[in-house]
C-alpha cells in the first residue's frame, strides 16, 4: 500500500485558450480542492499549465491565475512546438516535485471527475493509470471511423496501445523517473508510456463536447500524428514493403516468361493498355515504398541531431 496523501501535479497543454481557460480552471481547481479535502492528496497539490506557445492572451490568464491561488502554477515553452512536446514538458517538470501527475487537456472535454478514480487505482497499487473512452458519441462518422481503424491498425503492426486511450492518464513520478530515459524526438506519448511498464489500469469515462473555442486538431494534424505513431513505434511498415516487393518481383518474372513464350509463339499483339497499367502500377509501388523509407530516414536524420525536445522560457514562479 502507497502513502495516503501523495502529491499531485495535474499537467494541463494549453495552446490558445483563452476562450475556454478561464472556465475549465475553476473546474480543475474544484476537482483538486475535492481530493484534498477527501485526503486522497496532499495539501501542496498543484495544476501546472503548459502554454505552448500561444498567440492570444493564454499565458497571461496563466499567470492571473498563478497570482490569485497557490494552486495554481504554470510554464511557457520558448515556441510552439506541439502537443505531445508541451504534455513531455510538464511531466518531465514535475517529475521531481510530486509522486503522481495526471496529464489532460485543457478544453473540459475529457471527464475531469475520473481522476478520483485515477488517484484510487493509484492507492491501490498501480503506477499507471489510462483514461479510456467508453464511447465515441460526440465524434463524427469519420472520425470514428478513423480514429477505431487507427488503434486497431498500431496493434496489429506490434505497437502496445490502450484501445481509445488518448492522452489522459495518471503516471507516478518512479514511472516518469524511467520514462525520462527515453530520449527520442519523435514522440507519440501514448504508444511510449506502455513501454514503461510497470503495473497499469484503466478508468472508463465519458467524453463531452468542447466547452468553448475551437479544437487545435484538424484533420492533417491528426493524420500527421497517426503516422507519426506507426513509424516511430513499428517498423512493420518496412517489412511489408519487402513482402510487396518480393510479390512485384515474382509476378514481374512471371510475366517476363510469358512473354518470352508468346514471343516464341508468335502469338504477341500490340498492348499499350496492358503496358502502361504495369508501368503505372510498378511506379506507384515504387513511390509509396520510397516515401514510407524516407519517413524512417527523415526520422533517424532529427535523432541523430539530439535537438532539445522542449525549451522552457518562463514560468509563473518567477514573476512572484
Amino acid at each position: 500500500m502507497k502513502q495516503k496523501m501523495p502529491r499531485l501535479y495535474i499537467v494541463i497543454p494549453c495552446y490558445n485558450e483563452e476562450k475556454v481557460l478561464p472556465m475549465t480552471s475553476g473546474m480543475f481547481l474544484e476537482e483538486l480542492t475535492s481530493l484534498i479535502s477527501e485526503e486522497k492528496i496532499s495539501a501542496d497539490s498543484r495544476i501546472m499549465f503548459v502554454n505552448d506557445g500561444s498567440k492570444d492572451r493564454t499565458w497571461e490568464i496563466i499567470k492571473d491565475l498563478s497570482m490569485k491561488d497557490e494552486h495554481f502554477i504554470g510554464i511557457a515553452q520558448s515556441r510552439n512546438r506541439g502537443h505531445q512536446n508541451a504534455v513531455l514538458a510538464g511531466l518531465m517538470e514535475a517529475k521531481d516535485k510530486c509522486d503522481i501527475t495526471i496529464s489532460i487537456d485543457c478544453d473540459g472535454q475529457d471527464d475531469i471527475h475520473a481522476m478520483t478514480a485515477m488517484v484510487e487505482e493509484y492507492l491501490s497499487g498501480s503506477e499507471v493509470v489510462y483514461g479510456v473512452r467508453k464511447k465515441r458519441d460526440t465524434d463524427t462518422f469519420f472520425k470514428k471511423f478513423t480514429a477505431e481503424s487507427f488503434y486497431k491498425l498500431l496493434n496489429k503492426l506490434g505497437a502496445e496501445v490502450v484501445y481509445n486511450h488518448a492522452d489522459y492518464r495518471l503516471i507516478s513520478s518512479r514511472v516518469l523517473q524511467e520514462f525520462a530515459k527515453f530520449e527520442e524526438v519523435n514522440l507519440f506519448l501514448r504508444g511510449m508510456v506502455p513501454l514503461v511498464g510497470f503495473k497499469s489500469s484503466c478508468v472508463y469515462y465519458d467524453r463531452h463536447e468542447r466547452i468553448a473555442g475551437e479544437s487545435h486538431y484538424p484533420l492533417s494534424k491528426m493524420l500527421g500524428l497517426a503516422f507519426d505513431g506507426i513509424t516511430s513505434l513499428s517498423v512493420k511498415p518496412l517489412h511489408m514493403i519487402m513482402s510487396c516487393g518480393m510479390v512485384v518481383s515474382v509476378l514481374s518474372f512471371i510475366g517476363a516468361i510469358w512473354s518470352v513464350v508468346s514471343q516464341i509463339t508468335g502469338s504477341t499483339v500490340a498492348g499499350w493498355a496492358s503496358m502502361t497499367c504495369i508501368i503505372c502500377f510498378l511506379g506507384g509501388v515504387q513511390l509509396i515504398s520510397l516515401g514510407v523509407l524516407g519517413e524512417y530516414i527523415g526520422k533517424i536524420y532529427m535523432e541523430t541531431k539530439h535537438r532539445p525536445r522542449y525549451i522552457i522560457s518562463e514560468r509563473t514562479e518567477d514573476h512572484d
